[in-house]
């Protein structure tokens, strides 16, 4: 069996890991898979079975992308950077992989050159030849010098990296469209689709889960990935309840992220305290069981939940993330407002009688369809195994 080796570093939210597992959850079966975590570990999060899964000392950032920063305080940062360089070398060197396969870099993440370099030229150096392959969303983020940045992403991928898999379809967002110089990539560049969420075979839901997904009231689900920013939308919603009450039958399920503060969560749940209608919790791994079960999804607009909205027709109010300038968010949420397919909230809507007037609104709406290439999984495994069948034929 071939070998894959998938380097992943969420930094602040948790939508790189999620899109990445359902990557790796398609390629068990033809792949011996090492995946290796750079970012936070989740406690909740399930791996495949069968995936050796290696966490580095984690790094993360703040809000702002501002600075790098390391979640075990033991070490410093240029400390925890030496480790995880000579780590990836030496994972590397034991287990030997067909295809190294990284997401994000260098169209993002540069920032971890100081590992990804030295890795790619230990790749590159091999004498069992090694496929690169860069794994990146839909929508790659802008820059203020975007000029620059292009020529570096240009000369990286040229440099070290035999493939370019886009998990998008072109129909909806081509690449082009946030980065310009696609002609100038030497490698080949595949669009493979969406990677979409599968719903779980065998969920171990519990009590409280099934109480939730089989209860006859309406739900309304309101989560904002890993729960280092949204918090503003959360305050919204939990001040909303009172009014909702007392207009319309309803649940209200709110999944704040794991990582959100401890003391935020904290004060969440005071605030929840008042209303019967409304929980709290961290974390789910069937946020997309409840998304087929609800009447509204109330989120962010990153990848990984907007296209539970769309996979799962729920009616769905988003908000766009814009810290650090990122139009990523935006661009998509734009798109997906102007097909009629989402209501796009913004940071004025966040008042909470405003708000409620707007989710009974909404909810009386039936939102439009859209499609798109959902086969990100299937295809990325395909093209995958014929990578490693034409390097085992040379």
């Amino acid at each position: 069996m071939k070998k894959l080796m998938f380097y992943c570093q969420h930094i602040l939210g948790m939508g790189h890991l999620v899109r990445s597992m359902e990557i790796v959850r398609g390629l068990t079966k033809d792949f011996q898979i090492c995946f290796i975590n750079g970012g936070e570990v989740i406690k909740e999060f399930q791996f495949p079975p069968g995936v050796e899964v290696i966490n580095l000392p984690a790094i993360k950032t703040d809000s702002e992308f501002q600075e790098l920063q390391v979640v075990d305080d033991a070490f410093t940062l240029t400390e925890v950077q030496e480790i995880r360089k000579n780590q990836l070398l030496s994972i590397l060197e034991q287990f030997q992989p067909d295809i190294l396969m990284i997401e994000l870099f260098p169209f993002g993440r540069r920032r971890f050159s100081f590992e990804l370099i030295p890795l790619l030229e230990k790749a590159q150096s091999s004498e069992r030849p090694i496929k690169v392959v860069c794994s990146l969303r839909d929508i790659v983020v802008t820059k203020q010098n975007q000029a620059r940045h292009e020529e570096k992403v240009c000369k990286l991928i040229n440099q070290y990296f035999d493939l370019l898999l886009v998990h998008g379809d072109p129909k909806f967002v081509p690449l082009e469209e946030t980065f310009s110089r696609v002609s100038d990539l030497n490698c080949e560049v595949h669009y493979t689709g969406y990677v979409v969420q599968k719903p779980s075979t065998n969920p171990a839901l519990t009590d409280e889960d099934r109480e939730i997904l089989n209860s006859d009231q309406p739900l309304i689900v309101v989560s904002v990935g890993g729960g280092r920013f949204g918090h503003e939308l959360l305050d919204c919603v939990v001040k909303s309840a009172p009014c909702l009450e007392k207009k319309i039958p309803h649940n209200i399920h709110v999944f704040t992220g794991p990582f959100m503060p401890e003391s935020k969560f904290h004060e969440l749940q005071v605030m929840a305290g008042y209303s019967k209608k409304i929980r709290i919790r961290r974390f789910t791994p069937y946020l997309l069981s409840y998304m087929q079960k609800a009447d509204l999804s109330i989120s962010m607009s990153g990848y990984n939940t907007t296209l539970n909205v769309l996979v799962t027709g729920v009616p769905a109010m988003i908000l766009p993330f814009t810290g650090n300038n990122d139009q990523e968010q935006t661009i998509r949420a734009r798109k997906l407002g102007e097909l009629g397919i989402v209501k796009v909230i913004s940071q004025q809507d966040l008042q909470p009688d405003v708000f409620a007037w707007k989710i009974i609104n909404y909810l009386q709406n039936q939102p439009n369809k859209i499609q798109l290439d959902f086969k990100g999984v299937e295809k990325t495994a395909a093209i995958l195994r014929n990578l490693a069948w034409k390097q085992n034929v040379a």
